[in-house]
């Protein structure tokens, strides 16, 4: 009795394997036949287009508002109430413990930052600096972006100018 039930479960065990190949053999007949087909087909290349570039040089800046500038109605929520009519902003965030982090951060590395509230946007704008005039602002922005030119979040540093 336990030699018909071994023989039974050997039949059947090499049923199974023997099923298994064929269907995968199937499988590797139909990817050749479609390889072959592929390569049979004629290999054309489509041409490539050249589109020349035009190189627009810069205007020249305006000393307008509206220029580069974003015009926020904003008030100081941490740090000195020195904002001027134009400021360089470091960073934005949603949460005030993240810009009082940076504000910390940039404190240390010898600025006077401020924490200034947009509450149209809810969004807190850590300053680093604060100017009387546009020119004097974008020049301390470029500089600070050149100083920390390995941090890719200074490098979006933008200019506020603040609206009453």
């Amino acid at each position: 009795m336990k030699k018909s039930v071994v023989l039974g479960m050997g039949v059947c065990v090499v049923l199974f394997f023997s099923a298994c190949k064929s269907s995968e053999s199937a499988y590797k007949k139909a990817y050749e036949k479609a390889k072959q087909q592929e390569l049979a087909e004629p290999q054309v290349e489509t041409p490539v287009e050249v589109t020349p570039v035009v190189v627009v040089k810069e205007a020249a800046r305006t000393t307008s508002v509206a220029a580069g500038v974003r015009q926020e109605k904003v008030t100081v929520v941490s740090g000195v109430d020195g904002l001027k009519a134009y400021s360089v902003v470091a960073g934005s965030f949603g949460v005030k413990a993240n810009a009082l982090g940076l504000k910390e951060w940039l404190d240390g590395q010898g600025y006077s930052a401020m924490v200034a509230f947009n509450a149209e946007k809810a969004m807190y704008r850590v300053v680093v600096n604060s100017f009387d005039d546009r020119d004097s602002a974008a020049h301390a922005r470029d500089a600070f972006k050149s100083k920390y030119s390995n941090r890719s979040d200074f490098q979006a540093a933008w200019l506020l100018y603040r609206v009453y």
